[in-house]
């Protein structure tokens, strides 16, 4: 280590989030070497905490020639001690800057391997450990916490109990062809698509209830859309329709954007340079539209487009689940999110109740994010007929005694149900403004990354 004065012991250590507290002061920050530039007689330094970052100024004149050689040979991500007098600088991020009067060096670093050039996206992937200290992945893991939190408090304030899920699961949920198999102490288990069906067992317990946990589905997709781990978080309610889970779901994403803009609005527009004019108009109701209507408002889209290709992907016939292009062009044609109801049955998972009006419809809806980022929210009512049910597990090919406990659920005190599962990934994305999911998760795990 590297030590300059005896002011790096006795000055208070403070958060560069926290420095215009003590204006005026000498402070201790604590943290690493962001960027430096230098000149004959200054060293700007930037100085990131995990908190903020701030312009560390080393005056020659000021520290003297050891201080200030000590200063050159600094190297990006050097973790340092920074000792000095916090003064006002309107040009600064934070309002502040550090006039230095001591460094003490915990590590020099040479070589490090993500630089101010830019880098394929390959690269950083795999230095994805270190990516995360840039400003803009921070910035986006910042904005996921902050959306985390908003949906915990939502539900926690609407009287929701949180109830965990587990991750290993004796069958499907979402269909037999996407689950991870692992043995389980002889026996084979899977590792979760959801937790829904659970969170039926907890609804009936509770009334209201959520889990937030991560989901597994070995989906061989490399779409900018899709990981093999990514987090949900999905309520599950007791007496409720359709009509109510569609409610829902609006008031809850209305709320979650809302709070998101409040914290983020300069980091959303000045760091990840993004338009958040759509955000704005995230306000009740969202449209919501029939799936017969959006087949026949994707058939007019079709005709009217001249681009052969596009023809060709919006091709779609009654009973298809939509892709990508058709949930894209869907949504231009609203200025918020759209709530798509009354799927097809066929597409969709066993346990969605039929529409007693029209059997061939299920009582399920998806709400769709405008700007390409389609589907962030499915869900649906629960078939809560125990007959019904039982011919759907049949039908379906599904081991009947995997799913056993979830008969019991309409044996013992059966009643209408709702509930649906948000994507967290797909939604810091839309927020966020980003291409592809994967900067919005820690460590990606996609069809070809199973590290860092």
């Amino acid at each position: 280590m590297n030590k300059t004065d005896t002011q790096i012991q006795e000055a208070p250590h403070v958060l560069i989030r926290d420095v215009e507290k003590h204006e005026g002061a000498i402070v201790l920050l604590k943290g690493w070497l962001y960027n430096k530039r230098s000149s004959k007689k200054l060293h700007f330094l930037q100085i990131r905490d995990g908190t903020g970052i701030i312009q560390a100024v080393v005056s020659r004149s000021d520290v003297g020639d050891e201080l200030f050689a000590l200063c050159e040979t600094l190297g990006q991500e050097a973790s340092l001690m920074v000792t000095g007098k916090v003064v006002s600088d309107p040009r600064s991020p934070v309002g502040f800057e550090l006039q230095v009067t001591g460094v003490e060096i915990l590590q020099n670093v040479e070589g490090y391997p993500i630089t101010p050039k830019a880098h394929g996206d390959a690269f950083l992937m795999d230095h994805r450990h270190l990516w995360l200290r840039s400003r803009r992945q921070h910035t986006i893991l910042r904005v996921r916490h902050s959306i985390t939190k908003a949906i915990r408090d939502y539900f926690d304030e609407n009287g929701f109990v949180l109830v965990d899920s587990p991750i290993l699961t004796p069958a499907a949920c979402e269909g037999t062809t996407t689950l991870f198999e692992t043995d389980y102490f002889g026996e084979t288990a899977y590792l979760t698509q959801s937790g829904q069906l659970y969170q039926e067992a907890a609804a009936m317990a509770f009334g209201r209830t959520y889990c937030f946990g991560p989901t597994f589905r070995a989906e061989k997709s490399k779409t900018r859309r899709h990981l093999n781990e990514f987090w949900m978080v999905e309520p599950e309610v007791a007496y409720m329709d359709l009509a109510g889970d569609m409610d829902l779901a609006e008031d809850f994403l209305c709320e979650v954007v809302a709070r998101v803009l409040e914290k983020h609005h300069k980091d959303l527009t000045d760091i990840l340079e993004r338009d958040i004019s759509s955000l704005e108009r995230v306000k009740k109701p969202f449209p919501r539209v029939h799936y017969d209507e959006a087949i026949s408002q994707l058939a007019v889209i079709r005709e009217e487009t001249e681009d052969p290709e596009m023809k060709s992907l919006l091709d779609i016939e009654w009973g298809s689940d939509f892709g990508s292009p058709h949930e894209t062009e869907l949504t231009r044609r609203y200025d918020r999110p759209v709530i798509v109801h009354r799927f097809p049955a066929q597409v969709k998972a066993f346990y969605m109740k039929k529409d007693p009006n029209s059997p061939r419809h299920a009582m399920a809806m998806d709400v769709l994010a405008p700007e390409g980022y389609g589907e962030i929210i499915g869900g649906g009512q629960r078939e809560d007929d125990l007959e019904t049910l039982e011919k759907a597990v049949e039908a379906h090919g599904l081991p009947r005694d995997a799913f056993e406990w979830f008969l019991d659920l309409r044996r013992f005190g059966t009643v209408p149900h709702a509930g649906f599962g948000l994507g967290i990934e797909r939604t810091v994305a839309w927020i966020c403004g980003l291409h592809h999911v994967r900067e919005t998760i820690p460590f990606a795990r996609t069809l070809d990354r199973l590290k860092p």
